[in-house]
């Protein structure tokens, strides 16, 4: 079968790094964002590194940790990856839940960066 594209492998080195990140700790996570970064988390809007380390560090719980599922990645005409995940969070004492996030990363300087960030809890309201 041969090795995996060199997308999947940036794309799953990047969620390992990333998750690693968050769940140890989040403030550490502003050197894979740049100011022209964007993040939507559950439908609000962040732009900037600046924006986007105040949201993720002011989150409301003091322990969270990831297990991620499925991860697909593919390269975009401009030479960037698009990376999704699926998987599941615990957070403090709450009950584990299903998430979603899509990363997109460009690579500047010889780093892969994520320009793109979007993220929601995987809840269904049929309200």
């Amino acid at each position: 079968m041969g090795d995996k594209p060199i997308w999947e492998q940036i794309g799953s080195s990047f969620i390992q790094h990333y998750y690693q990140l968050f769940d140890n700790d989040r403030t550490q996570l502003g050197a894979i964002y740049i100011d022209a970064s964007c993040l939507t988390w559950e439908g609000q809007q962040f732009q900037g590194k600046a924006a986007i380390m105040e949201k993720l560090t002011s989150l409301p719980f003091q322990k969270i940790q990831h297990s991620i599922t499925v991860q697909d990645h593919q390269p975009t005409p401009e030479s960037c990856i698009i990376s999704m995940d699926v998987g599941q969070l615990k957070a403090d004492e709450d009950p584990i839940m299903g998430f979603h996030q899509m990363f997109l990363l460009k690579n500047i300087n010889d780093a892969w960066v994520c320009t793109n960030d979007m993220f929601r809890l995987a809840l269904h309201n049929f309200g």
